[in-house]
């Protein structure tokens, strides 16, 4: 599947326009959305009168071959504003993209195959006749624009390739994902639950909190590596410490909120102000410059109910959160550092990214425009200085600075949004924190915002589905299966589990009450890396045979040199 990305965006951006022409044949009071093409595929955000099923999707793209019979060209036509709200004017999604539109100044357009038409910016191919092989995938709710108070409409995910070979390749690859599914893999290894008595807030079982403390012992261990003070902030503030923050204004609905002592209180959505009072507790100089602080913040954010998601979607998490406190001057090198943190946090686990620079909005922002041009510079010269594959989203960066967003890939081909490094030039504002130069004068400090993981939750879904349950050895909750073939093997089978538990290991012994194969099977499922045997030979020679998950070959070793093996595996983190 290695195309051009860039022709293959415009295959699957015509393949939506058909997929719209058909829904509007099969029901013609149906209201388009929007239709963009995705990482993977295309959607199409659509306003059916009555609710369709993921069965109705045969129908549709029976009806989109059908269109397809003849091979049709695509033409493009400028419009003017009073053609667009004309040719429009009964579907107000489209008639509020025009406003829109209009009052940036845009050019409007709309593409033609047959009688069919959509607003569009291109580009499309000049023909149908490309578009062969496509396949709609699912279903899903979404809110216009992506706005909880706008109408809910229905998406239609799907996606297509310019050959059969490679629609295949990736429909076979979409079976070995549900597979991987976190909230499946999750259940069965036990890590972690869910509950209707508290929905999008994980319970994390035994086992999850092993890998849990792992990530997060790991986490720790780096940072103070790396020079960071680690600090808590309250989960709940006062009304006073948001209003000043802008969350109050700005993140409102997107917040839990309790009265204390008839005072209204706010549960932290994000740590980022608490830090800013931790730094504002002392005087600072610029000899103490940078100052790290990293706190793995537990926060809570109201998600609509129908966008929970296992560990994906929480309401519920722990944000890997750090603030930067610097110079100008100090910018650059603390970038290139990052990054290198980043880099090894990432390899660590196997994980490939890219990374992706916004810039200044063009409207909405604070700051000088030559603050923000040094801002922008320093990240880019950063990023290109350590030659990491990158892309620029111009306009995109927050309203307070730019951010540098790392967007993982997993061993499923997916990409992930985890690690970002956002510029702050509002907090520091908004919460008068100085530090004092070499000319003993108070100086506005630069503040970073950064996480890398994102938050543990999500991370831990990503790793089981990158791994498919299968972890390395550090951060497998159950490490070694202890299978004694029969009753006169148990003893010492009892006594290698006490010896790797003292050295910290993590074994389970299984009884030979039931048949060793049925053991080795259950160990296999546990997705336990290491199961070794015990039987006469084993008893005799004071060796185990063991066996690495996923792996069919039986090893014979000593029982100090595979404790070794086992050590050392952990400790390097393999």
């Amino acid at each position: 599947m290695e195309l051009d990305n860039e022709k293959l965006r415009v295959l699957r951006h015509s393949t939506a326009h058909i997929l719209a022409e058909a829904v509007l044949k099969l029901y013609p009071d149906a209201k388009l959305g929007i239709g963009p093409t995705i990482e993977e595929g295309f959607y199409y955000d659509i306003k059916f009168s009555q609710p369709i099923e993921e069965n109705d999707l045969a129908k549709i793209e029976k009806e989109m071959h059908k269109l397809l019979s003849t091979n049709r060209k695509i033409e493009k036509e400028i419009i003017s504003y009073e053609e667009a709200k004309k040719m429009f004017a009964n579907n107000h999604y489209k008639t509020e993209l025009i406003e829109q539109y209009h009052e940036e100044g845009k050019v409007l357009s709309v593409y033609r195959q047959g009688d069919f038409f959509d607003l569009c910016a291109g580009p499309h191919l000049e023909n149908t006749k490309d578009i062969k092989y496509f396949k709609l995938l699912s279903l899903a709710g979404a809110y216009w624009r992506g706005d909880v108070k706008n109408d809910q409409l229905t998406r239609i995910y799907g996606t297509a390739f310019f050959t059969k070979e490679d629609l295949d390749e990736y429909l076979n690859l979409l079976v070995e994902r549900k597979k991987r599914d976190h909230r499946i893999i999750g259940k069965e290894m036990g890590i972690f639950m869910m509950s209707e008595y508290g929905p999008g807030f994980p319970f994390f079982l035994p086992n999850g909190m092993i890998i849990r403390k792992e990530l997060e012992d790991y986490w720790i261990d780096l940072h103070r590596h790396h020079g960071y003070d680690f600090i808590m902030t309250p989960t709940m503030l006062s009304k006073e410490l948001w209003l000043t923050s802008g969350h109050y204004a700005n993140y409102h609905d997107n917040m839990f909120f309790s009265t204390i002592d008839e005072k209204e209180f706010a549960i932290k959505p994000m740590s980022c102000p608490g830090a800013m009072l931790v730094y504002k507790n002392d005087l600072h100089s610029y000899k103490e410059l940078p100052i790290r602080l990293a706190e793995l913040g537990h926060v809570h954010r109201y998600e609509a109910s129908g966008a929970l998601s296992g560990l994906f979607r929480v309401r519920a998490f722990t944000q890997d959160d750090a603030h930067i406190f610097l110079k100008e001057d100090q910018l650059q090198d603390e970038i290139i550092t990052l990054l290198k943190l980043y880099d090894e946090v990432y390899r660590q686990f196997g994980l490939s990214y890219h990374v992706e620079l916004s810039t200044r909005p063009e409207n909405k922002y604070i700051g000088s425009i030559e603050i923000w041009d040094k801002a922008e510079k320093a990240l880019e010269e950063a990023i290109k200085h350590l030659a990491i594959p990158y892309k620029i989203n111009p306009g995109d960066g927050a309203f307070y600075g730019p951010k540098l967003d790392f967007k993982l890939r997993d061993s499923m081909n997916r990409i992930w949004q985890c690690g970002t490094i956002q510029l702050d030039m509002n907090l520091p504002e908004r919460f008068d924190i100085t530090y004092v130069d070499e000319n003993n004068e108070r100086v506005r400090p630069i503040m970073l915002h950064r996480a890398i993981f994102g938050s543990i939750e999500r991370f831990i879904g990503i790793l089981i589905e990158n791994y498919a349950g299968h972890f390395p050895l550090w951060l497998a909750p159950e490490q070694v299966a202890v299978l004694p073939v029969a009753k006169p093997h148990e003893d010492r089978a009892m006594e290698l589990v006490k010896m790797m538990k003292e050295v910290g290991l993590r074994p389970i012994y299984m009884s030979p009450e039931e048949k060793l194969g049925y053991r080795m099977r259950n160990a296999q499922i546990r997705k336990i890396p290491y199961t070794i045997v015990i039987g006469d030979e084993e008893l005799a020679n004071n060796t185990v045979t063991y066996r690495r998950a996923q792996n069919k070959e039986q090893i014979k070793t000593s029982v100090t040199e595979f404790i070794q093996m086992l050590k050392s595996e952990r400790d390097e983190k393999r």
